[in-house]
């Protein structure tokens, strides 16, 4: 019995021995992504910090230098448009630093918040822990030490763990919750003079100390494009949030650790792509984008810069049919408020969602994600071919661009078609409905009539009153189709 006792011993120790991950990209990539990240589809991205107190950039879509966050670095450079508005509003001597008394978040109300994202159907929630500026939003010790003065939330103008009650709330309404974090500080003065010294006694330590406070189920990295992931101690911090933190089951990180990773390591991070790059189901990938052209608060965007609901909930469509996630960015007020435009969007897409939703959470893209008009097929050296519909030129379509009748998305053997525009008959080429398939729209117990056509099968939409359809944006489920 004690021989039993023993090897059942011997066995355990060696599969918890199999189990820990080396420091090193071989080892990490066995991990695999947890499933809950490709299944959720739909985040919301959270830009917020002293950057909300001046919130300018010039209006330029698709162009880095309309992120509002980057304020400070772009005072540093100089660059024109920042320079001009900043010696007009605040003069050549006020420094980035004096606006953080100016960030006191004095209506923040994370549970309002909170509800909000429940609202749209969002999944999870990412916040921007610390941007470039090196401000932290919680009680960061480090971020005080090494700057030399209060530069977290709590020691600094708004007086309180800005981090910590919106995780709580957050959580409260059954959503998860990650961090964005950068890893270098573009003026922190440390990371000026010794880079080194900066990552051993700064830059770890605090993403340690966000990691075991507040247990994130997303870590956003970013920052990383100055040095290696050798350099960055990377590998080493992973494996020890993959085999010793308190989130090492269940949390998921992304591609940027380093100027040679992003893209790179699929089996141990998801890749991101950013206002319109694309991707394909072959990885595990998110995209990310602001309702307008900034990641920050721009109080420069007007009502034409800002995305609909119906363009976003297209873009949402888009990248969940190449088996992607959407992380859509808000940028909150200096004063602590989702501006009423971004609740109105997030709210418009969870009244849709609350409808259409089984067509997107837990699905998988199909082979061919979409349907093209036959008039616009694109050419294999297209890049639409390519990287499927372009976020993008969804977003802002061109007369030459082309366009899609149908995208489609799987849940096992049934088969969803989003619909555009509306079609008195659709017709999905290369699908035929079986004995057993039955086709209806989602928001409907109308049964429709399909039938096949040789190679392809016709549903009759015909029959629908004024009213009796549910959304715009209409859905097709077929069950039992594949």
């Amino acid at each position: 019995m004690k021989k039993i006792i023993l090897l059942l011993t011997l066995v355990t120790c060696s599969l918890s021995y199999a189990q820990k991950y080396e420091a090193n990209w071989e080892s990490l990539n066995k991990r695999g992504i947890p499933k809950w990240f490709n299944q959720d589809k739909f985040g919301i991205f959270i830009h917020w910090g002293v950057y909300a107190v001046p919130a300018y950039a010039p209006v330029i879509p698709n162009d880095g230098l309309s992120y509002s966050e980057w304020y400070e670095h772009r005072l540093e450079w100089k660059t024109k448009e920042f320079w001009d508005f900043h010696l007009k509003n605040y003069g050549e001597n006020f420094h980035y630093s004096q606006f953080e008394p100016l960030f006191k978040a004095e209506l923040y109300n994370p549970k309002q918040w909170a509800e909000v994202f429940k609202n749209s159907g969002a999944k999870y929630v990412v916040l921007t822990s610390k941007h470039h500026d090196g401000y932290a939003l919680w009680d960061s010790p480090e971020a005080n030490r090494s700057w030399g003065r209060p530069w977290n939330s709590v020691s600094g103008g708004p007086k309180r763990d800005l981090l910590g009650d919106l995780t709580t709330a957050v959580r409260e309404e059954g959503l998860k919750m990650g961090y964005y974090y950068s890893l270098y500080e573009w003026y922190n003065p440390l990371w000026k003079t010794n880079k080194e010294m900066y990552i051993n006694n700064h830059m770890l330590p605090q993403l340690k100390d966000l990691v075991n406070k507040y247990k994130p189920s997303v870590i956003f990295s970013d920052g990383e494009w100055d040095l290696s992931d050798t350099t960055w101690r990377s590998t080493e911090f992973l494996a020890w949030l993959f085999n010793d933190s308190p989130v090492a089951k269940d949390v998921v990180v992304n591609d940027r650790w380093g100027k040679n990773t992003r893209e790179k390591n699929t089996g141990a991070t998801y890749t991101t792509s950013e206002y319109g790059s694309g991707m394909n189901a072959d990885i595990v990938w998110e995209e990310s984008q602001g309702i307008g052209h900034s990641y920050g608060y721009n109080r420069n965007e007007n009502i034409n810069d800002y995305k609909s609901s119906r363009e976003l909930l297209l873009l949402l469509i888009d990248i969940v049919a190449r088996g992607g996630n959407l992380l859509l960015d808000i940028g909150p007020t200096g004063d602590g408020r989702i501006p009423v435009i971004m609740q109105e969007r997030l709210l418009e897409m969870g009244d849709w969602l609350k409808v259409n939703g089984e067509a997107i959470y837990e699905t998988h893209a199909v082979k061919n994600p979409y349907q093209w008009s036959s008039s616009n097929i694109p050419k294999k050296d297209d890049k639409a071919y390519m990287a499927g519909y372009s976020t993008a030129k969804l977003v802002e379509p061109k007369k030459d661009v082309a366009h899609v009748e149908l995208f489609f998305t799987q849940k096992g053997k049934d088969l969803y078609a989003f619909l555009p525009k509306y079609q008195s008959k659709v017709i999905l080429k290369n699908y035929t409905v079986k004995s057993n398939t039955t086709v209806s729209v989602l928001g409907s117990t109308k049964v429709l009539k399909a039938k096949n056509i040789g190679k392809n099968c016709e549903v009759d939409l015909s029959g629908f009153k004024p009213g009796e359809i549910p959304s715009e944006l209409l859905v097709l489920k077929f069950k039992n189709m594949l």
